[in-house]
């Protein structure tokens, strides 16, 4: 059995248990030798193991068994101890309650017996305090006060009680009978009352918070305490105010008051409103007033500067003050006191705002005219203003003579910049000083200003200026400036725009008034846009005159016929080359003039009159077998001219053009066979027909039937 319990091991795993007792019996082993494997002996090994497991079992199972009546029995013994501690318990609950009902009783008698006590003995220290009262009264009664509570010094806080109960009692007394006594009291509590509020002022002194806070009690119950305060806060602020900034004097000294106030009075937030109140309607507004008064009338940028700043500092001081307990609203009250201060400057903010900014912008702008020498045309406005604008749109005729601009576009970045610069630090001063209220009205008539000097009278009069500039279509060798012009107001209008968004907006975002400026700044944009595509086409005209000058001037009857065949030595013609460079030199001002699909709208419609001009100026000419080589490659270089553009509609009409300008070399017996080519199958016949006529040798009969 004891060999059996040592094959047991936790875990306890089957096929190791059979592999522990095999191996441990004498010829269980699988290898030969003396111990050869006895398949008869392991059998019998195996037979007599079961029995031996089969008793220990059984051995087990009475363990177990034993075990579990010992469990029941003392289950049973515990179950009755429970049951009789049960009862114990009861019973002990039973008489913890009647003693807590005995202490009860107990306790009711006793607090019985002490309000009987106090019944009597209250009245009685009312006797006693009043016989007290009646003897200091005598005294004054008989004009000599003895008592030592009276000429002791060292008792003044016990004097101070005396003769404050004493002075409420004289004022219910006939002054007909009591007028002397009365008088004597009287003078008595004003003599104690300064000696108080002196003793206050040495004691603040010295420091001793302690004295001060003792004298501060007593005088609570006098009408001088107010004066104890005022005191107090004149005193702490002796010596306050030494550096250049009294604002941060101010928050300093507050500070250093907030900590100690605490430990005097018994309403530290009311002495503390009290000494924040003095501070702004005493040093702070007579410090504002000396400060804006100087320049108010004569200089009204620097009293704009001099509020904006004063003011910013002052809710500065606000806000640090705000950490302090002032009582209930310390908002409503720090705000009244700011109001108190500059009420008289923000009344008519506003007015002055904007008249600077007016002042100043008409300055920026005439200082700039004045460098460049420029007095200013008038340009007109109303009824025939609008109507020149209406006939200019319509036909794109100059109305009125051409002004000489030598090149000027009246447009200046610096002049922009700077009545940008005003306009932010006006948006800016207007957040700060303007009432919620009012604020979106007056962000407005700030705006309408940057509209007037910037948009009409400095961007719009760009434009007229610009516009006048603009020679007419057949003027030779004209200066095209309206681009700069384009490029320089579009600059400018970003700029406008970013301002318009990072200053104006917020100030407006939930008002009525955005619709307003929204409105406004798109019939500004409309209007300028407008002018803008007149002086952009009407530059594209003169472009396109300039073109028909170089080819009226270069260009040669005999370049597409010459009378030697034979002896052509040129690629393309000398029109063809001079208009390609200047057709280049024109696009790359384009792009550098404009941006985005700009760029593309007027490449467009430069290219399309491009090429409107080079088909019509073909159609003039007759063209020989080399002459229309030649014109081929005129279109070739065209064409080359074209792909500058980057555009792809322009590309193709070239690409068109080429293909006709084909029918004027290719052999007759090939026309119809070109005509149906891919480039020209889309084009109408009599189009076709028209570059065809333009060979010198379409007259003859086997031209005709060929491409009849």
């Amino acid at each position: 059995m004891a060999t059996t319990a040592e094959l047991f091991e936790e875990p306890f795993v089957a096929d190791e248990y059979i592999e522990r007792l095999v191996w441990r019996t004498p010829g269980g082993g699988s290898r030969g030798g003396p111990e050869a494997f006895d398949p008869k002996r392991l059998l019998e090994e195996f037979v007599n193991h079961i029995q031996e497991l089969q008793l220990m079992d059984e051995r087990i199972q009475r363990k177990v068994e034993k075990l579990e009546q010992q469990c029941q029995k003392e289950a049973k013994e515990f179950a009755k101890k429970v049951q009789e501690l049960q009862k114990s318990n009861q019973v002990a609950f039973q008489h913890f309650q009647e003693l807590d009902e005995h202490i009860s009783y107990v306790a009711t008698k006793v607090c019985h017996l002490g309000d009987q006590l106090e019944g009597v003995n209250t009245p009685r220290q009312r006797a006693v305090e009043a016989q007290k009262l009646m003897k200091y009264f005598n005294e004054f009664l008989d004009g000599e006060l003895k008592s030592d509570v009276f000429t002791n010094p060292e008792k003044i806080k016990e004097a101070a009680d005396i003769i404050q109960k004493l002075h409420l009692i004289a004022q219910e007394l006939p002054f007909d009978r009591f007028s002397e006594v009365k008088s004597k009291i009287a003078s008595k509590y004003h003599d104690l009352e300064c000696q108080l509020i002196q003793e206050f002022t040495s004691a603040q002194r010295r420091g001793e918070i302690s004295r001060m806070r003792e004298v501060a009690a007593v005088l609570l119950h006098f009408k001088g305490y107010s004066h104890c305060v005022d005191v107090y806060i004149k005193q702490c602020q002796e010596g306050a105010y030494l550096r250049n900034d009294v604002f941060e004097d101010a928050a300093i000294l507050c500070q250093r008051v907030n900590k100690q106030v605490g430990d005097i009075f018994s309403n530290p937030e009311t002495v503390l409103a009290k000494l924040i109140q003095n501070v702004f309607e005493i040093k702070l507004q007579s410090f504002v007033k000396d400060q804006l008064e100087e320049c108010r009338k004569s200089d009204a940028e620097q009293y704009l500067k001099t509020l904006y700043d004063l003011y910013t500092r002052t809710t500065n001081l606000s806000s640090k003050l705000m950490e302090f307990n002032l009582g209930t609203d310390k908002q409503t009250f720090l705000s009244k006191l700011i109001k108190s201060i500059f009420i008289s400057y923000l009344e008519n903010y506003i007015e002055v705002e904007t008249g600077y900014l007016k002042s100043r912008s008409a300055m920026i702008l005439q200082r700039y005219y004045d460098s460049k020498n420029h007095q200013k045309r008038s340009i007109g406005t109303g009824g025939i203003q609008d109507l020149k604008e209406r006939i200019r749109q319509r036909t794109n005729l100059p109305l009125g003579p051409s002004i000489d601009t030598h090149g000027e576009t009246f447009l200046s970045q610096e002049v922009v910049v700077n009545l940008l610069q005003e306009t932010k630090q006006a948006f800016e001063r207007c957040h700060r000083l303007s009432d919620p209220s009012d604020l979106p009205r007056n962000a407005f008539r700030i705006f309408t200003i940057l509209v007037e000097f910037l948009c009409i009278e400095h961007i719009d009069y760009a434009l007229e200026t610009g516009l006048a500039g603009i020679p007419s279509s057949d003027s030779r060798n004209a200066n095209l400036y309206f681009l700069d012009v384009v490029q320089q107001a579009n600059t400018i209008f970003h700029l406008f725009d970013k301002q318009f968004n990072d200053h104006l907006m917020p100030l407006i975002s939930s008002s009525p008034k955005l619709s307003e400026c929204l409105q406004k700044k798109k019939e500004i944009i409309e209007q300028m846009e407008m002018k803008l595509d007149t002086g952009i086409d009407r530059t594209l005209n003169c472009m396109i005159g300039q073109m028909k000058h170089i080819l009226a001037a270069e260009q040669k009857k005999t370049d597409f016929k010459p009378e030697d065949e034979n002896n052509v030595l040129i690629q393309y013609t000398n029109a063809c080359v001079k208009v390609c460079a200047y057709v280049r030199k024109q696009v790359e001002k384009i792009k550098n003039s404009m941006d985005g699909k700009n760029v593309d709208t007027v490449l467009m419609e430069l290219g399309v009159r491009f090429h409107r001009l080079i088909y019509e100026h073909l159609q003039q000419y007759s063209y020989s077998c080399m002459g229309g080589m030649l014109a081929i490659c005129d279109v070739a270089e065209y064409r080359k001219c074209a792909k500058d553009f980057k555009i792809p509609m322009v590309l193709h009409l070239f690409d068109t053009l080429h293909a006709l300008c084909n029918l004027l070399v290719v052999a007759p017996d090939n026309l119809k066979q070109v005509c149906s080519g891919e480039q020209l199958a889309n084009l109408d016949k009599n189009i076709l027909h028209s570059f065809v006529q333009l060979r010198a040798d379409y007259r003859s009969a086997r031209l005709a039937r060929h491409f009849s």
